[in-house]
């Protein structure tokens, strides 16, 4: 199959199903409890994107003390919860890595 059949294929797909919700949920007002549960999708998602990153490399558990992503990711943590920022939570959580690769 021609790689760019597929790649179109894939993008028609794609864009179809979020189209779907889309179109669904403007003529629907859905449940309460699914929009309730719908919140916490962000959360998940980048939860499942940033920790293997953080807690494993070369398929190795890294929880330990000399991990400087391990805290630069708690430092991130504690930046996001009090200033409610992405902003600042990206920024104080790549400069923290920074300074911590040069130390541990």
């Amino acid at each position: 199959m021609n790689i760019w059949l597929l790649f179109l294929v894939l993008g028609v797909l794609t864009f179809l199903t979020r189209l779907s919700f889309i179109a669904i949920f403007d003529k629907v007002e859905p449940p309460r409890s699914l929009r309730k549960a719908l919140r916490f999708v962000p959360i998940a998602v980048l939860s499942a994107i940033i920790g293997p990153e953080v807690f494993y490399a070369n398929n190795t558990f890294l929880a330990t003390l000399n991990n400087p992503k391990l805290f630069a990711a708690l430092i991130a943590t504690l930046v996001a919860y009090k200033t409610k920022s992405i902003t600042w939570t990206i920024f104080s959580g790549m400069i923290a890595f920074w300074i911590l690769r040069l130390f541990l």
